[in-house]
């Protein structure tokens, strides 16, 4: 939630310390009550939350705004013959009804993972995908969780089969992309292949090594596109205006209606978030995120030895990956994304960082954390009010900075509800359900 403060920024550097100094004292003004009215500071601060920001571009993906790929990734979305036992979906996963996450602690699929399954609410906006951030598009992480033998365990050469022989799946990917593989590929293929690196002796990676070339690089073309429809539909799955966003409108014109959107406990504890708090560091703009990584210095969890390498390894994986925003599947590898990969290498201060979340929705997909280590919203803020557990600082460059804030119950319990004002409306609600139910 607070994401932590970066050491380089003097800002975010100033703000810690004070923090630190000061301890309580300052945040509990606002939480008694004795003020009401917000500073010209404080609304400019807060207006930078809102509007929402249209949706964005992804040249990468050639087919990003088209209907036809929006109906597929849609059904496509709901459809559990993904994955290598036909019984696991996106959705099994990323379930609507629970805020596009799955309640659990840790990820379930076919294996239990080990980090806890992110929201997709507002994944549009995203620069960087999952925890560590190893893929650099919306349509690249679609890729990893079909084939992975933790998650759905599919293939790409059995979906290239279910493309070929479902009618009805046959003649909408062919409007698309062209006709998918015909009977003769197929007559030839095994019935299941997959690249499996780190599982040499698995089957699927040595039915895929005896694969020609050739064959290898239709069949991958079918699962990109697959994933290209898929992050059609999954950007559609936006947030709408929540009591927050019309609250700001009526501080900005002064019209009453919108002023009473909040709260009174919903208001303090909006105060605190871009004020003493310091949470707006890391949890800036309309989505409440920078969408970078950093590592708060989370207790290890059961079984942890050591901190999830979060990510330094995720810029290796991604650098590596010929799904990147510059490889040879991308629509535009000579694009903006492209070039960003030029601006990137591990370093060891990456170490056990992880991306922060968008907050918007965010008490729809309970629990919290990269590990689900957080059972509810309070938790979350409570932890950085005491800091109780925190990993001490090590040598790979935490930002240390972080200062127990010493919260009251009052003031914990105010910042949670002001999270929970940031849960907007939905899409249309067709979008939420498996096409035809």
């Amino acid at each position: 939630m607070i994401a932590p403060l970066r050491a380089p920024a003097v800002p975010a550097v100033v703000l810690g310390l004070a923090l630190h100094l000061v301890g309580g004292s300052v945040l509990a003004v606002a939480a008694r009550g004795e003020e009401t009215a917000f500073s010209d500071s404080e609304k400019k601060r807060i207006l930078r939350h809102t509007p929402l920001l249209p949706l964005p571009p992804d040249p990468t993906n050639r087919w990003a705004e088209d209907q036809r790929a929006i109906r597929l990734g849609h059904r496509l979305f709901f459809d559990p013959r993904l994955s290598g036992a036909g019984d696991l979906s996106c959705a099994s996963c990323h379930d609507p009804a629970l805020g596009f996450a799955d309640g659990q602690r840790l990820a379930r699929g076919r294996e239990v993972a080990t980090r806890h399954t992110p929201s997709l609410w507002n994944v549009a906006h995203h620069r960087f995908f999952f925890w560590d951030g190893r893929a650099d598009s919306l349509w690249a992480q679609a890729l990893f969780p079909i084939e992975e033998p933790v998650e759905m365990d599919g293939s790409r050469v059995a979906i290239a089969r279910l493309v070929a022989t479902d009618p009805e799946l046959r003649r909408d990917y062919g409007e698309l992309f062209g006709d998918p593989p015909g009977g003769d590929l197929v007559g030839r293929l095994p019935e299941t292949a997959r690249p499996l690196p780190g599982h040499p002796g698995h089957e699927d990676q040595k039915a895929w090594e005896a694969m020609a070339p050739g064959d290898r690089q239709a069949v991958t073309g079918v699962l990109v596109n697959v994933a290209k429809a898929l992050a059609a539909y999954e950007r559609r799955l936006l947030s709408g205006g929540s009591p927050f966003d019309r609250f700001a409108r009526g501080l900005a014109s002064g019209q009453a209606e919108g002023l009473a959107a909040l709260s009174p406990a919903a208001q303090r504890g909006l105060r605190l978030f871009v004020g003493e708090g310091g949470c707006r560091v890391c949890h800036s703009g309309p989505f409440f995120s920078d969408g970078d990584f950093h590592d708060v210095g989370l207790p290890l969890d059961e079984g942890e030895t050591s901190p999830d390498p979060g990510r330094l390894a995720g810029l290796r994986q991604l650098l590596d990956s010929p799904y990147n925003a510059a490889g040879p599947w991308s629509d535009a590898p000579l694009g903006a994304a492209a070039r960003r990969l030029e601006f990137l290498a591990p370093r060891s201060e990456s170490y056990a960082a992880i991306k922060t979340p968008g907050l918007r929705n965010v008490a729809l997909s309970a629990p919290y954390m990269h590990r689900g280590q957080m059972a509810t919203l309070e938790d979350v803020v409570r932890f950085y009010s005491t800091r109780e557990n925190a990993r001490p600082a090590g040598h790979h460059g935490r930002e240390s900075i972080l200062q127990p804030l010493d919260l009251t119950e009052e003031q914990i319990s105010d910042l949670v509800a002001f999270l929970e004002s940031l849960t907007g409306e939905g899409p249309d609600p067709a979008l939420l359900r498996k096409p035809g139910e």
